[in-house]
């Protein structure tokens, strides 16, 4: 039975799916039993169509626990990680959120749902725009993607309340914290090539203080490696 709302565009193999049935199936076994809790983060899980933000022959699987490719080399979180970083962040109504590598925008629109306004930076061009639109007709005007590097940020609108890393990386690049506002955190998965986990940091002072949250891996950011240090 396709999904009340569908367009179009949608209608063929997909449309036979139930997709509410499967957000729902994805909150009730990959989210809710890894202790996610908050009722904003479960309810937008819940809402916001998922599927629409995987390439159409992927539809299939957009609610799966794996990791999804959206093209480019790039690929979505899995749910449950996916929630579990954003129950870390604790988002907040009032919070300005810096997103690196938004990809296709799911994790963009989730964000949007439970702060106040979204800045995204994007490295594709072609995922930006995509993820701009999909954002668009959805209604969401809360949130902007823009094409860039990542690792510069976006000091024009910080500082942030939040920088929400959506992926891997090795080491977070200086420029990031720095557009934190005082209290405000970055989440990210650090990842140092044999084990990765969730970490957040909170500036507080002019410093970072660093807490680890839970282990688990999530698509790898390329340009985040870690810095080579020379020895003589």
């Amino acid at each position: 039975m396709a999904e009340k709302g569908a367009t179009t565009g949608d209608l063929g193999w997909d449309s036979m799916i139930d997709f509410q049935a499967a957000r729902q199936a994805m909150v009730d076994c990959q989210v809710r039993p890894s202790d996610v809790t908050r009722y904003a983060l479960i309810d937008a899980m819940l809402r916001i169509p998922r599927e629409q933000f995987v390439p159409k022959a992927r539809r299939e699987i957009a609610y799966a626990e794996i990791e999804v490719e959206i093209g480019t080399g790039r690929a979505m979180m899995t749910p449950r990680i996916f929630a579990k970083m954003i129950e870390v962040a604790n988002v907040k109504s009032q919070d300005m959120v810096l997103e690196i590598c938004p990809g296709s925008g799911y994790s963009t629109a989730i964000l949007a749902s439970m702060a106040e306004m979204v800045v995204a930076v994007e490295p594709e061009d072609s995922l930006a725009r995509q993820a701009q639109g999909l954002l668009e007709g959805l209604g969401i005007n809360n949130a902007v993607i823009t094409q860039g590097d990542p690792q510069a940020g976006d000091p024009s609108h910080g500082p942030f309340d939040l920088i929400f890393v959506n992926g891997s990386v090795a080491e977070l690049p200086l420029a990031l914290s720095e557009q934190l506002k005082e209290g405000g955190r970055i989440v990210a998965l650090i990842d140092d090539g044999a084990t990765s986990a969730c970490y957040s940091f909170t500036r507080a002072g002019g410093t970072l203080s660093e807490r680890y949250h839970f282990d688990g891996y999530g698509p790898r950011l390329a340009g985040f490696e870690r810095s080579v240090e020379f020895s003589f």
